[in-house]
């Protein structure tokens, strides 16, 4: 797999595993299945694993402890969120930040080396284009996408449902109004997939990682809980998408094309990164 260099002493697979559904997120999850996921992940070249404290008050860290096999823990690199509980989180290697605008990144980069920012970024987020990218790639600090399925929707599968907590507002892009559009943006997406004989989630994700292959400064986070949901991302890793493909898929999504904000407007007042230059 591809490697991305955050710090001098910090390089991972171009493809990172997100884990917050394997603790409750979205649903229960059984911690072998979990494990079992990791151990797939790992093996499939993926070194870059994404916890937090508060994934399951604390259970996600302790199932990463039990995933890891004594010849894991030199090439697993573990990001941890912290500060939404208290408590000692131990040792640190790097310093990271998450949502957080241009100008919070050269404050806090002032005060010590910022290892990465972890921010949402997708073909239907990409408001980090303007000045968060650009002031990670001036100081030399890598970027850590999540979000690059926007949800689930660019996964080319989801399907509006009544039960889905999707539609309960907290998510505009998926309400009513706003869903149609953005669903036929994704069947556009389909097309250059189909053409590419790849899904719509593999573009989305080989579309991240191609904003990063020259600069070899953005991984693309993708959440699984199960193995066989590796593979996919594994395989994305793999697809080079060329200058056509790429005008192609700016052809299929425009930016700014998306309909509605990625959080409801409670939500983005609480994000730094939206305040400071972050939207789409």
């Amino acid at each position: 797999m591809e490697q991305r260099t955050f710090a001098a002493d910090i390089c991972v697979g171009a493809v990172g595993l997100g884990c917050a559904g394997m603790s409750g997120a979205y649903g229960r999850s059984a911690d072998e299945q979990s494990i079992a996921t990791l151990r797939n992940a790992l093996d499939a070249g993926i070194t870059f694993i994404d916890t937090a404290d508060h994934y399951g008050m604390g259970h996600n860290e302790t199932l990463i402890g039990q995933a890891l096999r004594p010849a894991d823990r030199d090439r697993a690199v573990v990001s941890v969120k912290f500060g939404a509980l208290f408590g000692v989180d131990g040792s640190v290697r790097g310093i990271g930040l998450s949502e957080v605008g241009a100008e919070t990144i050269r404050r806090a980069h002032a005060v010590h080396p910022i290892t990465d920012v972890q921010i949402e970024y997708s073909l239907f987020s990409r408001g980090v284009e303007d000045e968060i990218l650009p002031t990670c790639r001036e100081l030399g600090i890598g970027v850590t996408a999540y979000g690059v399925l926007a949800q689930g929707m660019l996964t080319g599968t989801w399907r509006p449902s009544a039960g889905d907590a999707r539609h309960h507002g907290h998510l505009p892009r998926f309400a009513a109004g706003n869903i149609e559009t953005n669903l036929a943006l994704v069947e556009r997406l389909r097309e250059v997939a189909t053409s590419r004989s790849a899904t719509v989630a593999q573009l989305a994700i080989a579309w991240v990682l191609a904003q990063g292959r020259v600069h070899q400064d953005i991984v693309a986070l993708v959440g699984a809980s199960r193995p066989h949901s590796v593979t996919e991302a594994v395989d994305a890793a793999g697809l080079r998408l060329t200058e056509d493909d790429l005008d192609a898929i700016e052809q299929a999504v425009p930016r700014g094309a998306v309909a509605g904000e990625r959080y409801a407007p409670a939500l983005l007042a609480l994000l730094d990164s939206e305040r400071t230059g972050g939207r789409h």
